[in-house]
């Protein structure tokens, strides 16, 4: 399969169809909506990059064995690769319109990797190594389907596949091509009763457990977009104290463990009263987001009325002056007429292209505006959360001094021989050194303050590396489109012209 083969197939079939309207040189493979390739030896599928408003796809009666190269074909509802030699399913993810696949005779053993096809309608996959019926309960989560065919594979074989089949899939109208009636159904939903009240109940888990499960990362990623994830709780609090053996061991002395369980609460505070003003402020940014991008819809389709207003009173004098062109015989006068609309059409593009650096003007004040405004709301955020984190530090310090008195105090009764009988042996021998416990404080302590530090550092840089990624991606775009809309301003100048020179 190459270029050249697919422009044949597309000239073949419109010379079947409304005989040969356009050459093979002129083929704009971006604008064909369906595809024979039936019959034509093909070894691999190849070179459909192109073909984006495909929606049907025939490549029956070929030597593919491999499903590839489909991944752009976003509009396809329909495929048929049947009688090829294909052994795996594969090569769909992108194909989420499919409602219509037809897999029939390949060596296929495993129905699988369909889970992007939500749509899909009608599944033939007949002739093919299926020996499995459980492997067949997999097209149970296809709502949509209505008709299977099986037939020719090992399954289609066993005693109690049409009433397993219909019992199944309730919703099945036919299976291999053939009506499934209501008796079949309900004699099948009868006898396969307390097996599908078990299914029905252990599929409904898997989907609440599944949209928990989507909820949840929803949850973390709009966290995540505010820059708080993780300090709605204790997180940033245990990460502080995580690995840190000594800690654990001087937690055993009571006024230390009242000190530590106090330190927490402050903490998760803190980090709550952050994460809250961070959800806050994200919501504010997005609001100016989505602000933004309906203002520049607007002021872009405003400007494109005027050009369609342009173009239209354009073309209606360029068809007159062009009918007057083709009736004159005096070819110095046709010149001259020539000349004065290739004036006309150097007005036009002068117009356009004006028409144009002035919507880019405007929208790049659109964008200067928010430009100032994003970082002014970025700028507020993390000043905000540079002073809660200042004061998680403040706390810190504050709990480790007074984690270092109750040190000073347990060393002075340990060495006295005054201690509590209910301490344990590790903590007494911990606290007969009086600078393992020091430098034990002390690292801890630089352990603590550098958590917090990172975690300032983490959001601060994140959230200013997102308004920087945001407005260069707007004007990124801004200049893209630009240079396209110029592009096809000078392309249709240069059309327009040559059109002028065949007069000639």
């Amino acid at each position: 399969m190459d270029e050249e083969s697919l422009k044949t197939a597309i000239m073949e079939e419109a010379s079947k169809d409304t005989g040969p309207i356009f050459q093979a040189e002129g083929i704009n493979f971006n604008e064909i909506l369906q595809l024979r390739l039936g019959y034509r030896n093909i070894l691999v599928i190849d070179h459909l990059w192109e073909f984006t408003s495909l929606t049907k796809l025939e490549l029956n009666n070929n030597q593919i064995e491999k499903m590839e190269g489909l991944d752009q074909l976003l509009n396809l509802t329909w495929l048929n690769l049947s009688f090829n030699s294909i052994q795996k399913i594969e090569g769909l993810e992108s194909l989420r319109k499919l409602e219509v696949l037809n897999l029939c005779n390949n060596r296929i053993s495993v129905i699988e990797n369909m889970d992007t096809l939500e749509k899909i309608t009608l599944f033939f996959i007949a002739n093919n190594h299926l020996g499995q019926l459980d492997n067949v309960l997999y097209l149970r989560g296809f709502k949509n389907l209505r008709s299977i065919n099986l037939c020719g594979n090992p399954v289609s074989k066993e005693d109690e596949y049409k009433f397993f089949m219909a019992a199944h899939f309730p919703n099945l109208m036919y299976l291999d091509s053939k009506s499934l009636d209501e008796k079949t159904k309900n004699e099948a939903s009868t006898k396969y009763r307390s097996v599908l009240f078990k299914m029905k109940l252990e599929e409904l888990q898997k989907q609440e457990a599944t949209e928990a499960e989507q909820r949840q990362e929803a949850e973390v990623k709009l966290h995540t977009d505010a820059f708080v994830e993780f300090l709605n709780g204790s997180h940033l609090f245990k990460s502080m104290i995580k690995d840190d053996p000594e800690a654990e061991t001087l937690c055993c002395v009571p006024e230390v463990a009242q000190l530590l369980q106090t330190f927490e609460q402050q903490i998760v505070k803190l980090c709550m009263q952050l994460f809250e003003f961070g959800l806050a402020e994200h919501k504010r940014r997005d609001t100016e987001v989505t602000s933004f991008f309906s203002g520049q819809n607007k002021a872009v389709t405003y400007y494109q009325s005027i050009a369609s207003q342009i173009l239209a009173n354009f073309e209606q004098q360029h068809r007159e002056r062009t009918e007057e062109l083709q009736q004159l015989s005096d070819l110095d006068l046709l010149k001259v007429k020539m000349d004065q609309c290739n004036d006309e059409i150097d007005l036009l593009c002068n117009s356009l292209m004006e028409l144009e650096f002035e919507m880019a003007g405007e929208l790049e004040n659109i964008i200067k505006l928010l430009d100032t405004t994003i970082s002014d709301m970025v700028c507020n955020f993390s000043e905000t959360a540079q002073e809660i984190f200042v004061q998680c530090r403040d706390l810190e310090d504050s709990y480790n001094e007074k984690v270092r008195e109750v040190a000073v105090a347990t060393l002075e009764s340990v060495a006295n021989d005054n201690v509590d009988e209910d301490l344990p042996d590790d903590v007494k021998m911990l606290f007969t050194d009086k600078h393992t416990v020091m430098d034990a404080l002390a690292t801890g302590h630089d352990n603590h303050l550098l958590k917090i530090n990172d975690r300032e550092t983490q959001l601060v840089t994140r959230a200013n590396a997102w308004k920087v990624a945001l407005i260069k991606g707007i004007q990124h775009d801004k200049m893209k489109w630009h240079r396209i809309r110029i592009s096809d301003t000078h392309r249709y100048r240069d059309y327009l012209r040559e059109q002028l020179e065949k007069l000639l």
